[in-house]
């Protein structure tokens, strides 16, 4: 088991006519639990971000991908392409699952055609991805 380091402080206690008890410590001890606190402050918000994405993730408003796919989107490649390719679908299958023709799933794909918010829905849960993720 690890010895935890000592820290020698030259801290003074002075005891209040009013009944305080105030310490008094060197600027470079005070600047030291600045700086501590200010590491707890950041990691506290850290591990916030850590779980709300987690959260995110396990109720499907997040969806980790893989780089290559975020390249491809970051490059201007259609989202609906490009995740329906991810997915392993091909558009025969999305375009049953969402109930409209493969034509028109092309028209999508290619940018010709946009569909209503309901069919971009439809979209989005057959992909297994957060609308957003989607919307241009």
């Amino acid at each position: 088991m690890a010895k935890a380091a000592t820290v020698k402080s030259n801290v003074q206690f002075i005891h209040t006519p009013s009944g305080d008890d105030l310490a008094v410590l060197p600027r470079t001890e005070y600047d030291r639990l600045v700086a501590l606190a200010g590491e707890a402050k950041e990691d506290a918000a850290a591990s916030r971000i850590v779980r709300n994405s987690t959260r995110a993730l396990k109720e499907g408003r997040e969806v980790v991908l893989p780089k290559s796919v975020a390249d491809r989107l970051a490059d201007g490649g259609n989202a609906v392409r490009v995740i329906r390719e991810w997915r392993g679908m091909i558009q025969g299958e999305l375009a049953v699952a969402v109930g409209i023709s493969q034509n028109y799933l092309s028209e999508i794909e290619t940018g010709r055609r946009k569909g209503p918010a309901e069919l971009q829905k439809k979209i989005a849960r057959a992909l297994g991805v957060p609308m957003d993720l989607l919307i241009e």
